[in-house]
């Protein structure tokens, strides 16, 4: 009988394990919301039989707090917090910067963009946008952000043309990892509306 006690106890244990891992929630897996379609700016359209304009967007920057598979938020200036069971599907730097292209392409109708390489292919001018900050006020709901937008000219040594730098503060739809999400995706798109315009008068 005693022989028993053992394997009833292991098996108990096996079952007390079971039941936690089938009561553990799955990590959720956080992607920036695609760009909504918004009205795109005025801008020149190609000549027929004539190749559009090329522009070289570098990779946007974002601050290195952010940088982390964990989503994380502030609760106060001084202080980073992370959504729990909350990670970002892909690098986020990565993510802020495709949906920015895609932003600004929808700005650009006449115009061809580049992100890789686009060097040998003689650009007519590049664009660089750093997010000197991103930080989601979970407390209040809001995101608040600040960008600098630079355009260069073409060439090895490209002179600046433009530099601007703007101020974004935006409501979120709700207190989750998601409305948060949407909230950067705003900020993008708002960026990528105030680039566009520098582009298109350089060429004027």
């Amino acid at each position: 009988m005693n022989a028993f006690k053992p394997l009833a106890i292991a098996g108990c244990c096996l079952g007390l394990l079971a039941a936690c891992a089938s009561t553990s929630t799955a990590p959720v897996l956080l992607t920036l919301p695609p760009s909504a379609s918004t009205p795109a700016v005025a801008a020149q359209s190609a000549v027929a039989g004539s190749p559009a304009p090329l522009l070289a967007v570098l990779r946007v920057g974002i601050p290195e707090y952010l940088v982390a598979r964990r989503v994380r938020y502030r609760t106060d200036a001084s202080t980073l917090a992370e959504w729990p069971n909350t990670y970002w599907a892909e690098r986020i730097e990565i993510g802020v910067s495709r949906e920015f292209v895609s932003a600004l392409r929808q700005q650009l109708p006449g115009w061809a963009l580049c992100e890789l390489n686009c060097a040998e292919q003689s650009p007519a001018g590049t664009v660089q946008v750093d997010l000197l900050s991103m930080d989601y006020l979970r407390g209040a709901q809001r995101l608040q952000a600040r960008a600098r937008i630079t355009l260069s000219g073409p060439g090895p040594a490209p002179k600046v043309l433009q530099s601007k730098e703007l101020s974004y503060d935006l409501p979120a739809t709700g207190d989750t990892p998601q409305a948060q999400a949407q909230a950067m995706s705003n900020v993008i798109q708002q960026v990528a509306a105030a680039t566009a315009p520098l582009v298109i008068s350089t060429k004027r």
